[in-house]
């Protein structure tokens, strides 16, 4: 299936198939739904941020009128909480609380007033506890436990090598510590959802922003101790996740209180309670030691990474994993130790976030590699080259590359850029143009894991059925949060049965029409549900041309399928079509309908806790920026992807996605910070929390390099994270090209470079 030229769909902009319901209003998110006598529900949080609970009285918020129920932890019939490694967070807080996002009850009302004045009316007695601030407090001797087990939630070390010998042979060693902050997701549309519990047929339904429902039918089924059979979650469409929304928000919430009043119920966080409770992308200190020879190459690195998880584990394993595992960047080296620590402490939760650890450690890293090359006066993309990992090379974490590797493509396609040709002509005329700024240009580049690691089941499954005058459906459980799959998936059945793609139906997200296609994250869904589509189209093929065989009377060995029909090989004139085909089919009572099926390829190496990976996206990035000497205010002028991601198939979609993940980068690097101090948070809304805007957009260009993944549908991988990877450090490169200033936290903020500039201070 994998061929090289002459799509018709597959690499082509193709517009989106749910792009009219979008634009005109029409989409239906799960807090647009609106039901008779629906409930709205309100949850009441913790006063506190550490804290133990020593009394709980809700009495008089059941009875003030309109109060249709208030839920504590007794209400809780299972286990009482989630979490997707360790179910460690409490749906209901029974006897202390960790975080001031914590649930402590739930009520569900008549209205949201009513349901307001019922939280008022709860009354709950605390004893504060010492609050462990940063990761420091939590490890210092005879710190308090946030949990009974400790205060260290994971730990990963690994090597290659040997680091003292290889730092013995280094003519050059640099030392230096990056630290990077919180961030909020921001979506559009905060946390929410709907449940209707059915009493006839025993059915919770659940509608809800999600990224993986069947984890979410489970996860309710726990906590309800409920059959998941008796469970439909129902996740499609999204306003927007990016890593977000792949844990529990508000599903098991409205469950209960569904279940409780047996009225539908509604609960739609606000924008405060989305960025006081939900996950954020974890904050990071980072130990950079490298040693290299004279000639500019790497001989080892120590690396040392500490993680700020908050109160639960949810999925900051994974995340530091992942951070182990590209945080030395796509580059050789013939030694290496690696280790890192995530620790527990009274914070905001520490979630899954596009680029799942390598913007906090791509951030040092690669402006590390940029004061290297400068010290031995080295072009930092040739640099770059001179060090770049290719295919069969054996990884920093010592596993070996097996996949398609495209650090070097990648780079090679920025050198030949416009943008890195002229950059000192383009420096030049808007120094002239604009004097009181100094202009800057910069790179970075990585290597990002493309689906779940070793040791994870890693699988998609997809039913695809020809229904009446030739109607496709395809169903997939992997939802659409934005990112424009659902077209990719109609692309590449449209493509490989060769049919219009004007006649496929995508059903997605639903845990009673849809079979498992795992979760929507770490920009698997392309490849695992493409290969799945791959493999249920190469069953389908013989049947067509067996049942088409048939209808032309002639053995089966004298037809074949092409074009969406089925014809003789000595007389293509001969034929019936893929409508005739199914509409027989269903004469005939066996209609044309399979299962397709894929699994991520296994590597060489089993480090476990899903390490490593198999399969990377690697992307290279420019950008250019303005630096206000007066003002200190950073403008991003000009940015450049150059993602190698296999092969795009939708372009117009890995455009979108390339400009989408700069721009959160971009906020990531100069902006964003969500700041809490002894466990309060200090800015909960857009008045304080600053985001990037459509007029802080940059001019954006991406330059897909094609070098195709042999393990991919159509030579695909995925590139959802990639561009939010390398912005930052690209920016951080850009500042100091412009004005001789290195910056070892984010985000870069005008008051920062404005000081820098008064103090003089280069690095």
């Amino acid at each position: 299936m994998n061929k090289t030229s002459g799509y018709k769909y597959v690499g082509k902009p193709v517009l989106r198939i749910d792009v009219r319901e979008k634009v005109t209003g029409q989409t239906k998110y799960s807090t647009d739904l609106y039901f008779k006598d629906m409930l709205r529900a309100k949850v009441l949080r913790s006063r506190y941020p550490h804290a133990k609970i020593l009394k709980l009285d809700v009495e008089k918020a059941r009875r003030l009128p309109g109060v249709e129920a208030v839920l504590t932890h007794e209400d809780v019939p299972g286990h009482n909480g989630f979490g997707i490694i360790e179910p460690n967070w409490p749906v209901l807080c029974s006897d202390r609380v960790r975080y001031r996002g914590d649930a402590i009850a739930l009520v569900a009302a008549v209205d949201e007033r009513t349901a307001e004045e019922a939280l008022s009316l709860i009354e709950v007695e605390y004893e504060p506890l010492e609050i462990i601030d940063t990761p420091e407090e939590a490890l210092r001797e005879n710190a308090p436990l946030i949990h009974e087990d400790g205060n260290i939630l994971h730990t990963m070390e690994l090597s290659k090598g040997d680091a003292e010998t290889g730092f013995e042979e280094s003519e050059i060693i640099h030392e230096k510590t990056y630290n990077t902050q919180f961030m909020e997701h921001a979506y559009i549309e905060t946390e929410g959802g709907v449940a209707i519990y059915n009493e006839d047929d025993g059915v919770i339904t659940i509608w809800c922003g999600s990224q993986y429902v069947f984890r979410d039918q489970l996860q309710v089924a726990r906590s309800l101790d409920w059959d998941p059979e008796k469970i439909r979650v129902i996740g499609s469409p999204v306003g927007g996740a990016f890593g977000g929304k792949d844990e529990i928000s508000t599903q098991i919430h409205t469950a209960l209180l569904a279940l409780h009043t047996k009225k539908p119920v509604r609960l739609h966080w606000t924008r405060e309670e989305s960025i006081v409770v939900g996950p954020k992308r974890h904050a990071f200190k980072t130990d950079f030691k490298i040693g290299m020879n004279k000639a500019g190459h790497f001989q080892v690195i120590d690396l040392s990474l500490e993680a700020n998880g908050g109160p639960y584990d949810t999925i900051s394993g994974p995340v530091l994993n992942v951070a182990v595992e590209v945080g030395s960047g796509p580059y050789r080296y013939s030694n290496s130790h690696i280790k890192g620590v995530t620790v527990y402490t009274n914070n905001t939760v520490g979630g899954e976030f596009r680029g799942f650890g390598g913007p906090q450690t791509s951030f040092g890293m690669e402006q590390e590699i940029d004061r290297l090359a400068e010290e031995i006066k080295m072009d930092p993309i040739e640099f770059r080259l001179h060090n770049a990992v290719e295919k069969g090379d054996i990884s920093v974490i010592d596993h070996e590359l097996k996949t398609s590797t495209g650090t070097k493509a990648t780079l090679r396609a920025a050198r030949d850029t416009d943008l890195w040709r002229n950059r000192e002509k383009i420096k030049r005329d808007l120094g002239e143009k604009y004097p009181d700024c100094q202009f800057g240009v910069g790179v970075a580049t990585i290597m990002v894991p493309v689906g779940l690691g070793v040791g994870i089941p890693d699988f998609a499954n997809v039913v695809i059925e020809i229904g009446e005058e030739g109607s496709v459906t395809l169903r997939t459980g992997a939802i659409e949060i934005g990112q424009g799959n659902l077209t990719a998936y109609a692309q590449m059945l449209a493509e490989s049965l060769e049919c219009d793609i004007e006649k496929i139906e995508v059903i997605h997200g639903d845990t009673f029409l849809t079979p498992d296609s795992g979760s929507v994250t770490a920009s698997r869904s392309i490849m695992m549900v493409g290969n799945a589509i791959l493999n249920g189209v190469k069953q389908l093929i013989p049947r067509l041309i067996s049942l088409g065989a048939d209808l032309l009377e002639v053995p089966e060995e004298e037809a074949e399928y092409g074009g969406g029909r089925v014809s003789l090989k000595k007389d293509p004139g001969r034929a019936v079509t893929i409508a005739q085909l199914a509409d027989a089919a269903l004469r005939r009572k066996d209609p044309l309908k399979v299962t397709g099926t894929s699994n991520m390829p296994e590597s060489d190496k089993d480090f476990g806790d899903g390490l490593p990976h198999i399969c990377y996206t690697y992307n290279t990035q420019l950008a250019l920026v303005g630096v206000d000497m007066g003002t200190g205010e950073v403008e991003v002028r000009n940015t450049i992807s150059l993602p190698q991601l296999g092969r795009a198939i939708n372009s117009a979609g890995v455009e979108g996605q390339c400009e989408g993940a700069t721009v959160m980068g971009q906020g990531y690097a100069l902006y964003e910070d969500v700041i809490v101090k002894e466990g309060e948070f200090k800015n909960t809304g857009f008045s304080t929390y600053i985001i990037p805007t459509s007029l802080d957009a940059t001019d954006h260009e991406t330059v897909v390099v094609d070098l195709p993944e042999l393990e991919g549908p159509f030579g695909a991988k995925g590139i959802g994270e990639a561009s939010t990877c390398t912005i930052a450090p690209a920016i951080a490169n850009a500042i100091y090209d412009a004005v001789g200033i290195r910056f070892d936290s984010l985000p870069i903020t005008p008051e920062k470079v404005w000081k820098k500039i008064r103090l003089g201070s280069g690095e």
